[in-house]
């Protein structure tokens, strides 16, 4: 059968030859080129230059930021924390328990410091607060000089200790102070809108 098709597709061949009439090709070619001219898309020329120009604006002013962000002065909060306790003895350094308690109280009183949500309604109440708090942390520095020139005893391990439990106190009165504000003016919202 195979052989048979074969003969088949030669004896057609041979049945239809077609001839092209002269100059049909190059008619062909001729539309071909004339279509394909007309569907070019435009150029984006000024699109490309308008990018290449965006880019280099973005990386200059990158490179602008990063050059003057070495000449930002940096904000030191509390410079002094560690240059007193290398100089001398300080509560936590007597024994491991008192070591523990000075932890716990400053731990705590950072925690509380950080938990504080100061805004323009509060500001003048927190600030004198910060104010106490300033007072008793000038005094527990006095207390650890005091503690370094006349040696431990235990008035001052005592005094130490009561005044790491006073600024903690005076933090956590600070809080609910804050809270009894915020009730308040919460209560006021509600009448006014009511």
């Amino acid at each position: 059968m195979a052989q048979d098709l074969r003969k088949l597709f030669e004896e057609e061949q041979r049945k239809e030859h077609f001839v092209m009439n002269r100059g049909h090709e190059k008619r062909f070619m001729d539309r071909l080129d004339k279509e394909l001219r007309q569907d070019k898309k435009p150029s984006f020329f000024f699109l490309k230059i308008a990018a290449t120009i965006l880019v280099l604006i973005g990386l200059g002013t990158m490179f602008f930021i990063q050059r003057n962000k070495a000449n930002i002065p940096t904000t030191v909060v509390d410079k002094n924390t560690n240059v007193e306790n290398k100089t001398g003895i300080s509560l936590g350094d007597l024994s491991p328990d008192l070591k523990k308690v000075e932890s716990y109280y400053v731990a705590h009183i950072n925690l509380e410091l950080a938990k504080l949500a100061v805004s323009d309604d509060n500001k003048e109440v927190v600030d004198g607060y910060m104010e106490r708090l300033a007072d008793l942390n000038s005094e527990y520095k006095n207390l650890t000089t005091e503690l370094n020139q006349i040696g431990p005893n235990d008035q001052t391990i005592s005094a130490l200790i009561k005044n790491l439990q006073m600024r903690l106190q005076l933090l956590q009165q600070l809080k609910m102070k804050l809270n009894e504000l915020q009730s308040s003016k919460n209560e006021q919202y509600e009448t006014n809108a009511i």
